[in-house]
């Protein structure tokens, strides 16, 4: 089954990862499909924040370490604004697509760009986000391979322009439209009721400037993909920090949960690798 085919059936849940081991975890867990998120991928890859540091090279490194590593599910991979103008995005789709990704996300912000969240954030002409989607439905080989196209408008110029501009980056050629931050569950139902009978990505980030909703509620307005990008990322920050902590005053903190060495070795497919080798 395609992802354009899994989406019309109804809600799909995209937990993010912002590794390989975290997309296999998820993907063992019976994730339908992972979301490789940009703002776990510049944390966990540079130690940086999202704010368009990761190049394109290193992003596509990333989506061919994530595909077998989340296999079967659908891996979902974020690719900023594009990293450049339309002849960029032409590169960026291909190798995704390439790569094994079964849909590739799409911003409309300025270069460099910011996490979705944060204040600040400036967005492209509209003439310009939407040449960029042209260019991204064009550059693949197959419709199966999906456009998400996502407009940061919304905390900018509002909620009119940013439904303008979903709807021309869906005349575009977008599979998918993101309308990225609405700010309260009423905005939440305008879009998906704006769009209706399109497939809409709803991104749940705790403490963020969208409520959080659970994906059943979501799935009831037409939302479609459910993105929950960073909640692996947050909570294993802070286990970090705590167990950083507690070794450093000399010894492991008994509170704290962990799996065991060989359940880790088992996640990681340690018996297969031994039973090749």
């Amino acid at each position: 089954m395609t992802l354009r085919e899994r989406l019309s059936q109804g809600v799909l849940i995209a937990p993010g990862a912002y590794d390989a081991l975290t997309a296999r975890i998820a993907a063992r867990a019976r994730a339908e499909a992972v979301y490789m998120t940009g703002f776990g991928v510049a944390g966990s890859l540079l130690g940086v924040p999202d704010i368009g540091i990761v190049s394109a090279t290193e992003m596509i490194d990333r989506v061919r370490a994530f595909v077998p590593a989340a296999a079967p599910a659908y891996l979902i991979a974020d690719g900023d604004n594009g990293h450049g103008g339309a002849a960029n995005v032409e590169r960026l789709v291909r190798a995704y697509e390439q790569a094994g990704a079964a849909a590739i996300q799409l911003e409309d912000q300025v270069l460099p760009k910011r996490c979705g969240h944060m204040d600040g954030k400036e967005v492209v002409p509209l003439d310009e986000g939407a040449a960029k989607i042209r260019a991204a439905a064009a550059a693949r080989s197959s419709r199966d391979f999906l456009i998400i196209a996502r407009t940061d408008a919304r905390a900018i110029h509002g909620r009119d322009e940013a439904c303008k501009r979903a709807a021309a980056y869906l005349e575009a050629g977008a599979d998918v439209l993101f309308v990225e931050a609405p700010q309260s569950e009423q905005e939440l139902r305008f879009f998906a009721d704006r769009f209706k009978g399109t497939p809409l990505v709803a991104n749940m980030v705790e403490d963020s400037k969208t409520p959080m909703l659970n994906a059943t509620d979501l799935g009831a307005m037409g939302y479609r993909l459910v993105l929950f990008p960073v909640t692996a990322l947050l909570t294993a920050a802070k286990t970090a920090e705590r167990v950083y902590h507690a070794l450093l005053k000399g010894k492991p903190d008994p509170s704290l949960e962990r799996v065991t060495f060989h359940a880790y070795n088992e996640i990681v497919g340690l018996s297969s690798y031994l039973k090749r080798d």
